[in-house]
């Protein structure tokens, strides 16, 4: 993590920079902030990594989940079996 600074200034557009706070991997994959104020007026952010809709699901589904994270391990310990299949006739012909 970067060097902690005490103070930042507001821009002319009300605006502040937050990037010497974070790091790099902070930089490139977080998306935005939940913003809170408490009652003693200090304002809270809490970083967001967001998600495409898409991909949504698999969060919804603790199995599927579960299978995918097997799938990453064994990738990653290196029980991965090479399959020789040609998956092309399940294809729509515009997608070929």
């Amino acid at each position: 993590m970067r060097k902690h600074q005490d103070k930042v200034q507001i821009d002319s557009k009300h605006r502040i920079c937050l990037g010497s706070f974070l790091s790099k991997i902070e930089r490139e994959n977080l998306s935005s902030f939940h913003v809170s104020r408490q009652n003693d007026g200090k304002i809270v952010l809490d970083p967001l990594v967001e998600i495409p809709a898409r991909e949504h699901w698999i969060y919804q589904n603790p199995k599927a989940l579960a299978s995918l994270k097997r799938g990453l391990e064994d990738i990653e310990a290196g029980r991965l079996n090479k399959l020789d299949l040609n998956f092309s006739e399940f294809l729509e012909d515009e997608e070929i």
